[in-house]
């Protein structure tokens, strides 16, 4: 997609909260720390529209930007490790799942897995979460540059055997050489049904 404006719209805990919008939105959700900022960054060509941090879990409400008024962008809520209040990490889950079940205009949701690791506990509910309410998942794996071809081949075997998927139907993703950024885009344009 050639991304001409990209702008936040607003921050939201509860589904009264969220923006009204008939545009088609794809979410994104992965756990603290797995590059799920700088994706949404690299995608939209822009810097700073997602905050980035080194302290995981600086996420803390769902997060809503628009894409060239045809389509909305969501960042959720970090899981696992988080530098975050426990009573505001308790919040995530029942956020994060009300959003998921609720929102009619969620058309996918792209899963953010770290290359380098094995899927976590939480990766594979937040899978279970998206077949269970039928939401078509875009599985991305971060940190590609991270590994070297033998190690990446065999990661790629690894996780597509954990999550019981066809390793050709993940992408790999590197924030540093920017690799995997319009197979990444071609699907989401796919599932949020826009032709560009």
């Amino acid at each position: 997609m050639d991304v001409t404006q990209a702008v936040f719209i607003k921050s939201a805990a509860k589904a009264r909260e969220y923006p009204v919008s008939e545009l088609p939105e794809i979410a994104f959700a992965g756990r603290s720390n797995v590059g799920k900022s700088s994706l949404v960054n690299i995608l939209v060509n822009r810097k700073n529209l997602v905050r980035t941090s080194s302290t995981p879990g600086r996420t803390q409400l769902i997060n809503f930007f628009s894409v060239n008024d045809r389509l909305v962008l969501v960042d959720l809520p970090g899981y696992g490790y988080a530098k975050a209040p426990p009573e505001v990490r308790k919040q995530w889950k029942p956020m994060i799942e009300t959003y998921l079940a609720k929102r009619d205009n969620l058309r996918g949701v792209v899963l953010i897995l770290d290359i380098r690791r094995t899927p976590s506990d939480g990766d594979l509910e937040m899978l279970g979460w998206l077949e269970a309410w039928n939401i078509p998942a875009i599985i991305v794996l971060t940190k590609w540059d991270k590994l070297s071809k033998n190690e990446r081949s065999r990661q790629l075997n690894l996780i597509a055997g954990e999550i019981r998927r066809d390793k050709n139907a993940l992408f790999p993703f590197s924030a540093l050489t920017k690799e995997g950024r319009e197979q990444i885009w071609r699907e989401v344009e796919r599932q949020a049904g826009i032709n560009v």
